[in-house]
């Protein structure tokens, strides 16, 4: 792995910051309409970027690819001093990451285009600012290596987000904001803790070193000191498998709490349907989209490589959280009457999945897990997309409310049907192929038992459940609430320009998944082998 020269990793990850730092010496009140397309264009650029990532990356090679590496500072503890860099590379699980948040990212964009918010809240050169900030620190916790520099764009990432919901939020704005803050902000604490006791005991905070298969990884697995959490357990303890209260354990829970509070996982969801109803469309969609799948890749990338011992003891109980999940979330949405909280709720369902995916602990589960999270992004940011829409004609989130809107616009019914069955995962779909797969590794999982995977499969029921109901509501029947304003009911060029390439990828991940199989066959495979016997 050649870690000189600049990396088309590096590339990607700064031409957010490029085009934030260009629109900073912008005027906001006299270029107003050249701000959005600085935004729209930067976000473009990174797309293909990344696109240029995915024809150079060689799905045949397991270590890290485009990657580089720099020393940014040096810290001492006790008699050793441990490098601090900047790391960049991506497998195929990051690399399929870092081309959903770019693809996501201008489509938040185009819906942002002619919004409301703007004359009511105005700062539109600020709101783009933000974005392009979340952009660059979401690619960040993606293609980083380093445990302190990847913890610093994990926190970077609630800023943004932070302000986005706080200014150009709904009527409780300030509370969602100020709860999504703390919430996802406690639980870094406990990793950063972790992150700070694995880096003094395995002397880097590197997670791969030049040869791409040691680091912080490996020397998590090999150090044996004095009353580590990589002693033998004693002979009375092996036929558990694994102390559960051991120093291993404690850490795998310390990374595992953060990541789950971003996932959500059961029980750990209350701050999710606040931000979700309270942010702008461009927050849901990219919340949706991509922030949440931050949590799950934190689990594979960190929770499942560098303590594969405790990821098999805790994997039926956390795999259980997820089905709870499933469940939970799948019956609390057809409750709803709140559109956006329906579609915020069915993320805990969903996510669920992909929960269960990973914890299968086999190649199906965690490839089924990875692409589960580019489909809910995909499928569940186009929900939000349609919501925004409606509720830039209609100012209201009640389904009530609503009635006979395909009708009236047709073109957009016949859209919002195609992601609505997308998202409860009907064959020939996308969201299919990632439920199916996953289920099939559960099912397969010497981990888990029937139990997990029989009671998952009630939730692709449920699923099809709530969404029908939702659109049974708002596009069937008749129209409850016309609109005075009937060139409101034709789509935009901009709300046009978004869903295509929703539909594009809908249908070609439902009909040709084996594309996005290939790039991480080797990737997965290489993690899994950490849980052969």
């Amino acid at each position: 792995m050649d870690l000189t020269g600049l990396s088309l990793t590096t590339i990607t990850l700064f031409i957010p910051m490029i085009g934030l730092v260009i629109l900073l010496f912008m005027n906001g009140e006299t270029q107003r309409d050249n701000i959005k397309w600085v935004a729209f264009g930067t976000s473009i650029v990174a797309f293909v970027a990344s696109v240029l990532m995915w024809v150079n990356f060689d799905p045949s090679v397991a270590e890290l690819q485009m990657a580089q590496r720099n020393t940014w500072a040096e810290v001492s503890l006790g008699e050793s001093v441990i490098n601090i860099s900047y790391f960049v590379g991506v497998d195929g699980i990051s690399l399929l990451l870092v081309l959903l948040t770019t693809f996501i990212m201008p489509i938040a964009i185009l819906g942002s285009f002619g919004s409301h918010i703007f004359e009511e809240r105005g700062r539109e050169k600020l709101y783009y600012i933000f974005l392009m900030l979340l952009e660059w620190s979401m690619i960040g916790v993606f293609v980083v290596h380093d445990l302190i520099i990847f913890y610093v764009f994990w926190e970077v990432t609630l800023v943004p987000m932070y302000f986005l919901i706080g200014i150009w939020g709904a009527e409780e704005r300030i509370y969602a904001a100020v709860k999504f803050f703390l919430y996802t902000m406690a639980g870094s604490i406990l990793m950063l803790i972790a992150i700070l006791y694995v880096g003094n005991k395995s002397g880097t905070f590197s997670t791969y070193s030049a040869a791409g298969d040691t680091g912080v990884i490996e020397m998590v697995q090999t150090y044996e000191g004095e009353g580590s959490y990589w002693d033998p357990v004693a002979d009375e303890q092996e036929d558990a498998g694994f102390l559960l209260n051991s120093v291993e354990s404690f850490l795998f829970l310390g990374f595992l709490v953060a990541f789950a509070i971003k996932v959500p996982i059961f029980p750990f969801h209350s701050w999710l349907p606040d931000a979700h109803v309270q942010a702008p469309t461009a927050g849901s969609v990219i919340l949706a989209g991509v922030l949440l799948k931050m949590g799950t890749y934190g689990i594979v990338r960190f929770n499942l490589t560098m303590f594969p011992e405790a990821a098999v003891a805790w994997a039926p109980t956390i795999a259980f959280l997820g089905v709870v999940g499933i469940i939970y979330g799948a019956w609390v949405s057809y409750a709803q009457d709140n559109v956006k909280k329906l579609v915020a709720y069915s993320s805990v369902s969903h996510l669920g999945f992909v929960v269960l995916g990973i914890f299968a602990l086999n190649s199906q589960g965690l490839q089924g897990a990875t692409l589960q999270m580019v489909n809910h992004g995909i499928s569940t940011g186009g929900l939000f997309l349609i919501v925004g829409m409606l509720y830039e004609r209609w100012h209201t989130k009640e389904m009530a409310d609503y009635g006979g809107i395909w009708k009236m616009m047709p073109a957009f019914g016949a859209i919002s049907l195609v992601i609505s069955l997308s998202s409860m995962g009907l064959p020939g779909l996308n969201g299919f192929i990632g439920e199916f797969t996953i289920l099939m590794g559960s099912l397969g999982s010497e981990f888990l038992g029937f139990a997990f995977t029989l009671v998952a499969t009630l939730g692709v029921i449920m699923a099809a459940v709530y969404l029908l109901k939702m659109f049974q509501h708002v596009f069937m029947g008749e129209h409850n609430n016309p609109l005075s304003d009937k060139t409101r009911y034709k789509l935009q060029w901009n709300e046009i320009a978004a869903f295509i390439p929703i539909l594009i990828m809908i249908f070609w991940i439902g009909i040709q998944p084996i594309v996005f199989f290939n790039m991480l066959d080797i990737s997965v495979d290489s993690i899994v082998a950490l849980f052969v016997p």
